[in-house]
């Protein structure tokens, strides 16, 4: 195996035992902080991608809930198994996520067809990030394919404050973040142009 491959395969080992560590107060309480912080630094953009939540992933319904309540355009990934990429969806509800493909909440039965043009802002789900905005992932490589092919808007990880590395060994093929937000704030790490707006 692949120096590179199987150093990262550790490392997500780590990183998911890290994350189970959390208790369930610190859970709730952190993944509302994370909602605190994306609210403020997304008020700018109308056309979000967010991707929907499984534990022990920082909890991205009530932000959902609270940006349609707003009246922004949410749009959730929809996992394509067949050829290992994502299709998109509008939601105007999170009642419609129900759990699909590898347990993710997806709107089955409920799509509403999303260009992946229309995407002015995502965020992006992690097990990892270090300070230079590289991302480690589930593995399966869906989140890398499309954001190799789309990179008109800017990319925000969401994670919690545990799931920091000193460094993230890349491969050509990875995609680093433009910014990162955990409980502790938000960071941006790249010079996107439409990153000015992450004021927060």
């Amino acid at each position: 195996m692949d120096t590179t491959v199987s150093t990262k395969e550790r490392l997500r080992q780590a990183l998911r035992l890290r994350r189970q560590e959390i208790t369930p107060e610190q859970y709730a309480a952190r993944s509302a902080e994370i909602t605190e912080h994306l609210l403020k630094i997304l008020a700018p953009f109308d056309r979000i991608l967010v991707y929907s939540s499984k534990p022990p992933e920082a909890d991205t319904r009530p932000l959902i809930t609270a940006l349609l309540e707003e009246g922004k355009h949410v749009i959730v990934p929809i996992i394509q198994r067949e050829d290992c990429s994502l299709r998109f969806s509008y939601i105007r509800t999170t009642d419609v996520l129900v759990p699909g493909t590898f347990h993710v909440p997806e709107p089955v039965g409920n799509e509403i067809p999303a260009d992946p043009a229309d995407i002015e802002v995502a965020l992006i789900p992690l097990l990892g990030f270090d300070a230079g905005g590289n991302r480690i992932g589930y593995g399966a490589g869906y989140y890398d394919r499309f954001l190799a092919q789309h990179i008109h808007f800017p990319t925000v990880g969401v994670a919690f404050a545990v799931q920091e590395c000193e460094n993230i060994p890349s491969e050509p093929t990875d995609q680093t973040l433009d910014a990162v937000v955990t409980e502790s704030g938000h960071t941006i790490i790249s010079k996107h142009p439409d990153l000015h707006q992450l004021t927060g």
